[in-house]
């Protein structure tokens, strides 16, 4: 699942209406007037004050550059019309990019590498701020294209009450801590919450459950550049148990959950004993649900150990053609920086991608165990950079998988169209 990472019809309106990389620029080079920055995401507008103190605060201290935020409200539209733009040099000057496209623009060369920026005097984010696993497919060859500007560790939710209904008596967290959380131990819990009329556990069909999932056997979706997720035994464990796990309602996925009885609704009324997701889950449990019911735990392993887990990422980065590369750059740097990711992720639904703003994430000591999302954000990874290379393969590997989970397809046959297609792909 890819949440969204909002936008502004209000706030586009409350900044100045002017071209940056793509037009006329007021006051560029003149010394008459502020210039004007545009930048661009996705997302809708009901998201609009994630960036609303963030933007009042930079105008306030950079008086000569004003920020024109330009929003596509749909992901799956965002990134075609942006390469339309790079191509006829349109472009806004900062681009949001999300982790299954940057691939694409890396190699397309419409990006700016960013090393000597970031390393360079006026950085307010050094390169070796982020953690080198959620770069993912924006550094190539040793040079960074890109920089997260915040992340979405993927982790277990857990429902005390739903675990206590099902007869569960151990912990996760507890467990956990004590070396003792493990993919049997896991499963086990899920059994049991069918067996008890519940659902074990929901999953949005994205990557970061699925390969956390294979994670959990010990197997691999990559390895050496190849695609090995339907040859590697534990891999196709992993993916075994999940497709039986969906047809017999051990587990749920979330894309076809009816609007009215959708993950958080059924989280939330106890009908489920894990749902897994990131940060973004706890503006649900604030809106209808006793805060005291829910926790968080990784992903489990095969031995109780501690291992990657995956993050959801997106990036932003430079157009190559910007007319405004100095004040572009003041942008992405102290948007992506410790204060401008403090700022803009207070009470939000995100963790920071950038070392040194953690306290926005543990202040609220909510979850108990929230340092997990720090965990897994230190250790974990980004979508696989061979994966994310080719646009669209995460998608039409997420669409294939639906269709073994729905049972549409039978397991075998799945699997055998599965690698077919992820090799026409690449090529």
């Amino acid at each position: 699942m890819k949440r969204a990472l909002t936008v502004l019809g209000a706030l586009a309106l409350a900044t100045t209406a002017c071209s940056g990389s793509g037009g006329n620029v007021p006051g560029a080079g003149t010394g008459k007037g502020p210039v004007t920055v545009r930048w661009s995401t996705w997302g809708s507008a009901e998201d609009v004050k994630v960036y609303e103190k963030f933007t009042e605060d930079f105008q306030r201290r950079h008086p000569d550059i004003r920020l024109k935020l330009e929003s596509v409200a749909k992901y799956e539209d965002y990134h075609p019309k942006l390469l339309t733009q790079l191509t006829s040099k349109t472009a806004p000057d900062v681009i949001f990019v999300g982790d299954d496209y940057i691939g694409k623009f890396v190699s397309s060369g419409v990006i700016t590498p960013l090393d000597d920026k970031l390393a360079g005097p006026d950085s307010k984010s050094r390169p070796e701020d982020f953690f080198d696993g959620v770069y993912g497919g924006a550094k190539r060859d040793g040079k960074i294209y890109a920089v997260p500007n915040d992340t979405n560790p993927e982790v277990l939710w857990y429902d005390k009450k739903a675990l206590k209904d099902a007869g569960i008596t151990e912990d996760p967290a507890t467990l956990n801590e004590s070396g003792q959380w493990t993919m049997p131990k896991y499963l086990d819990m899920n059994a049991k919450l069918k067996a008890a009329g519940k659902a074990g556990s929901i999953f949005w069909n994205w990557y970061g459950s699925t390969y956390s999932m294979i994670n959990g056997f010990g197997g691999k979706v990559w390895d050496g550049g190849k695609f090995v997720a339907t040859t590697d035994t534990k891999a196709r464990e992993a993916l075994s148990t999940l497709a039986k796990g969906y047809q017999d309602k051990t587990f749920l996925s979330a894309d076809t959950l009816p609007d009215s009885n959708g993950p958080s609704t059924q989280f939330l009324k106890h009908k489920a004993g894990f749902y897994a997701g990131g940060r973004w889950v706890v503006d649900s449990l604030r809106k209808g649900g006793e805060l005291d019911d829910y926790d968080i735990v990784p992903f489990p392993s095969p031995t109780g150990d501690p291992m990657p887990g995956a993050v959801a990422a997106s990036y932003l980065a430079l157009n190559k053609d910007t007319k405004l590369p100095k004040e572009a750059f003041t942008f992405l740097t102290e948007f992506v920086g410790k204060e401008g990711q403090m700022l803009r992720l207070q009470g939000g639904g995100a963790v920071p991608s950038v070392k040194g703003a953690e306290q926005v994430v543990l202040a609220e000591g909510y979850p108990k165990h929230a340092q997990t999302f720090i965990d897994v954000r230190d250790t974990g990874f980004a979508n696989y950079p061979e994966e994310v290379a080719v646009p669209g393969l995460t998608a039409a590997i997420n669409e294939q998988l639906l269709k073994v989970w729905s049972g549409k397809v039978g397991f075998d046959q799945g699997m055998t169209e599965l690698q077919q297609l992820v090799q026409s792909k690449l090529g």
